[in-house]
């Protein structure tokens, strides 16, 4: 077979017996660091321009992150020329630290800074990869040249940083595809680093590890994470940073179980847009602390304009199901969900923590309205469209016309197809229940009440016509008068009064279901009080059944 398993080794897990970052809890937001602008840039087809970059960092620091990588200057003169600038034209505010990338060679070192002059708060980050596969296919070295390489390139870091002492400099080191490199020599090569720049007599260092390609499952990575933060030295005097790719699908799951497993800091991109399958998502583990009530020291609440920017400045268009930032992301279609959604909506009080079905976080926090989150379709059912015309037209069904109703509506969408906006669910309703035949419209009632009961007299339909009869109620009165002069059985099965609330054009809404003859027939009425409305709702009811009255009334005399 040419789809053939064999070919692939199971990545070997870290024996550890003693990991302690299963019972951990995340409890506050690690730093961050964007990188949207570097390795998210990288991948893009389309490179962006000069005016994309200056809109996302713009973005990256609004929202609040106080570590972006803004690119790979010796790499490229764009990447350069972007960074001055940001340096030259002062837009990086004094709490943002720039960060640039560059591989541990001399005459890019030297690049770097000059393309840093003059920054107030600079991190050079710098790398070379230390894997198995990459030191005997790629280099053809051993571990000890490999390392030598981290060295060299740590003291060239340190020298050229001392020529520039205005710059508040971190110096981060990545040993490039970590999770491909055994861990003894990891912590080995990243102690000859430290030894060099010795975090613990006051330089600023931060250790990134890299999961530059995801190989194996988030827990791993983990322990990876806890076994080198238990084994490397001056532990305490750095910043472990990681950095996550999403081979695997698991880029996110990775960076929250790193943090656990004592992880400072996590580099990412907005909407995890990198090589391959991408980087680690900052918008999807923010708001993943932001549910579990921990600030995630960035601010999240426009999401419509972080997707705007994301989209505009990568050309990529956000899933419609990605997390938090979606179209779909809050929506149900599902009829039990909606159903849901709607009663604890209806449940919730204000200032109540958030506890509602199917939601995990308010969508109001993220500029997202409740009208986004029930949408109606064939799959929809009775709560969902009950829940639209509460909402949008402030009508409010008994049960047993919500079940009735969402059947026509379902009917409407299977015959069509696709999604049912309100206009059309309400246009609906209308139509088959609140249209009124003018024969039928009731124009005036007079009610009297005796020891016996109540004296009703309806008038309704052009030319009017005259109604009168005697019940226990004004209901059961006209359902008499009914039945003598068109000769029907005629009983009500359910009716249901509501008053309406402001901005409405009638202050009730009366719902009613008859058997009439045998034969089910409900209706509604709009009226500017509950009789009204009611008598009007029965009036249509019979109307539906019967037919033009005076010719009823003709060939029952």
């Amino acid at each position: 077979m040419a789809f053939d398993h064999s070919k692939y080794i199971p990545f070997q897990p870290v024996r550890k017996t003693d990991r302690r970052w299963p019972d951990k809890v995340i409890e506050k937001a690690p730093d961050w660091c964007a990188v949207d602008l570097r390795d998210g840039n990288q991948a893009l087809v389309k490179p962006m321009t000069v005016a994309q970059k200056q809109r996302l960092f713009d973005l990256l620091v609004k929202v609040g992150f106080k570590q972006i990588e803004i690119g790979f200057p010796a790499a490229s003169q764009p990447d350069f020329d972007f960074c001055r600038k940001l340096i030259e034209e002062n837009r990086i505010p004094d709490d943002v630290r720039i960060q640039v990338l560059t591989q541990a060679r001399p005459e890019l070192i030297e690049r770097t800074y000059q393309a840093l002059e003059g920054a107030k708060r600079a991190i050079v980050h710098v790398y070379n990869s230390t894997s198995t596969v990459q030191r005997e296919q790629v280099f053809g070295m051993d571990r000890e040249g490999i390392k030598q390489i981290a060295v060299n390139g740590a003291r060239l870091v340190q020298e050229i940083a001392a020529r520039y002492p205005d710059t508040d400099w971190t110096f981060q080191y990545s040993p490039e595809s970590f999770t491909g490199t055994e861990l003894d020599y990891a912590a080995e090569v990243i102690d000859a680093v430290t030894e060099v720049w010795r975090p613990d007599q006051g330089q600023k260092v931060i250790i990134n590890l890299p999961a530059t390609v995801e190989m194996a499952t988030p827990n791993v990575f983990a322990d990876q994470i806890e076994w080198i933060c238990d084994n490397i030295q001056r532990r305490e005097h750095v910043s472990i940073s990681v950095h996550t790719h999403n081979d695997r699908g698991c880029g996110v799951a990775a960076g929250e179980l790193a943090v656990m497993a004592g992880a400072d800091r996590v580099e990412g991109t907005l909407m995890g847009n990198g090589e391959r399958t991408g980087n680690m998502d900052l918008v999807t583990m923010a708001m993943n602390l932001y549910s579990q009530g921990i600030d995630p020291k960035v601010d999240m609440s426009n999401m419509a304009e972080i997707t705007d920017v994301v989209e505009a400045c990568t050309e990529i268009s956000t899933h419609p199901r990605h997390p938090y930032a979606g179209e779909l992301v809050f929506t149900a279609f599902s009829g039990s969900h909606q159903d849901a959604i709607r009663k604890c909506l209806a449940y919730r009080k204000e200032g109540d923590k958030w506890n509602v079905a199917y939601l995990p976080i308010d969508p109001k926090d993220l500029g997202r309205r409740y009208e986004e989150v029930v949408r109606i379709n064939s799959q929809s059912g009775k709560g969902g469209v009950a829940h639209v015309l509460e909402r949008d037209y402030k009508i409010s069904l008994p049960r047993w016309l919500q079940i009735e109703f969402s059947q026509c509506v379902q009917k409407e969408a299977e015959t069509h197809g696709g999604e049912i906006d309100s206009h059309t669910i309400h246009r609906l309703f209308e139509d088959r229940y609140l249209a009124v035949d003018n024969a039928w419209r009731l124009t005036t009632y007079d009610l009297h009440r005796d020891e016996e009961g109540v004296n009703a007299t309806v008038k309704f339909g052009q030319p009017a016509i005259e109604l009168k009869g005697h019940g226990l109620g004004a209901v059961e009165a006209v359902v008499a008068a009914l039945q003598d002069t068109y000769g029907i059985t005629l009983a009500v099965e359910a009716y249901d009064e509501f008053a309406l609330g402001e901005g409405t054009n009638a202050n009730a809404l009366a719902c009613i279901r008859i058997v009439v003859d045998g034969e089910i027939r409900s209706s509604a009425a709009l009226a500017e009080d509950t009789t009204s409305a009611t008598l009007q709702a029965l009036l249509s009811a019979v109307g539906n059944h019967v037919g033009a009255p005076e010719s009823v009334a003709a060939a029952t005399a």
